[in-house]
């Protein structure tokens, strides 16, 4: 019956998404709010970028309704201690709203990233304030329990690192909501796995408002494939989102779930992808002596677009690999320990990077084997012509 209400919620949200989403395109289109192009964009045409505003509301407004229909209407009992879990998600949907008008903002008339900076930090101090922190590394680097002196602050780095992780993937249509809908499955399967029924709750409302605009962003819409991009409001606050979810799961607090021994690393196997990609590219801009902030061409994504793939193959095979870290690092955690599954994802994303790299290699050699046939044959062609 929780996983019932559970999916109708998801499907609510998924119906309100896909009636405001063309309902904000129309306005974008009449008030000519577009998302300037530069030579570091990969459209060419004109696209708005507002479709991130409905995000933020619909998850809102259907977490809050659900929770009331279930706890006043039907009085269901969703096993949950309200003084241990409530606080966190009152605290959420505050930062929700708080990245939501700064993402307008910089969407509409742009906000100097030191702001930004400054506001993810106080968003992200929610979460410990709301007694919500990585209090425990399950053994990863031979680290268990962590004191409220270390695990407040990492805590903190790691929301405003996932947030802005999320924000770095979004340059490739269906990229950054694919990424994160795919997270939300799995975790939200993993918190109906374990009866954490509220955090299920609002993961599968994150799918559901994600699918439409996945859609549209990738297909169009209407007969003229009209397309929007989800901007600074709809990245931000989607990885806030995911870092909430990922960091309830990976909490040891029973009052959410029970005890997992590799629950940190089942919890950031859907943040892989996006956070090696930004230790990757700080690595890149710092070794050729570039700001390690300023945009640039560096990510994976574009590598992959750099290496002939088109926009859909790119962003086809990025999903998959997040998909693969999600099931490879459930299965192997119940095999081996936390440190190995660590270490055999690091070695997957080299061989991920390398296997790209020789593929790209093979295609250049076999280009100019055919160059060179080409220059013989054409070279014979005028001789023969001479001797004639």
């Amino acid at each position: 019956m929780k996983l019932v209400l559970i999916l109708i919620a998801g499907l609510i949200a998924m119906l309100l998404s896909r009636i405001f989403i063309p309902f904000i395109i129309l306005v974008t289109y009449k008030k000519r709010l577009f998302d300037p192009v530069d030579a570091r964009k990969q459209h060419h045409g004109i696209v708005p970028r507002l479709g991130g505003v409905a995000f933020a509301p619909i998850q809102c407004c259907v977490l809050v309704m659900s929770l009331v229909i279930m706890i006043k209407v039907i009085n269901m009992d969703l096993g949950l201690e309200s003084w241990a879990i409530l606080p966190s998600f009152m605290l959420l949907l505050c930062g929700l709203f708080i990245l939501f008008i700064v993402g307008i903002g910089d969407d509409l008339i742009g906000i100097n990233y030191k702001w930004k900076f400054l506001v993810q930090i106080v968003v992200a101090c929610f979460f410990p304030l709301s007694g919500l922190w990585i209090n425990d590394l399950y053994g990863v680097a031979f680290i268990s329990e962590l004191s409220p002196w270390i695990g407040i602050p990492f805590t903190v780095f790691m929301v405003v690192l996932i947030i802005n992780a999320i924000n770095l993937i979004d340059g490739l249509d269906g990229l950054c909501s694919g990424v994160v809908g795919v997270g939300c499955i799995v975790l939200g399967i993993l918190f109906s796995y374990y009866g954490a029924w509220i955090h299920a709750l609002f993961a599968f409302i994150a799918v559901g408002v994600l699918a439409p605009f996945f859609f549209i962003n990738v297909y169009g819409v209407t007969r003229r494939r009209r397309q929007i991009f989800m901007g600074d409001t709809g990245s931000m606050t989607l990885g806030y989102s995911i870092a909430f979810l990922a960091i309830s799961f990976a909490m040891n607090n029973t009052y959410i779930k029970p005890l997992s021994e590799s629950a940190i690393v089942v919890a950031f196997s859907i943040l892989i992808v996006p956070l090696f990609d930004v230790a990757r590219v700080i690595c890149i801009r710092w070794r050729r002596g570039k700001p390690l902030f300023k945009p640039d061409r560096s990510h994976l994504h574009h590598y992959l677009l750099e290496m002939g793939m088109s926009h859909r193959t790119t962003m086809v095979s990025i999903l998959l690999l997040t998909l693969f870290y999600c099931v490879f690092n459930i299965i192997m955690v119940q095999l081996i320990s936390n440190n190995l599954v660590v270490l055999a994802d690091l070695l997957i994303w080299i061989l991920f990077l390398k296997g790209y790299r020789l593929m790209e290699k093979t295609k250049e050699t076999d280009k100019g084997k055919i160059s060179k046939e080409k220059l013989t044959r054409s070279t014979q062609i005028s001789n023969i012509l001479k001797s004639n």
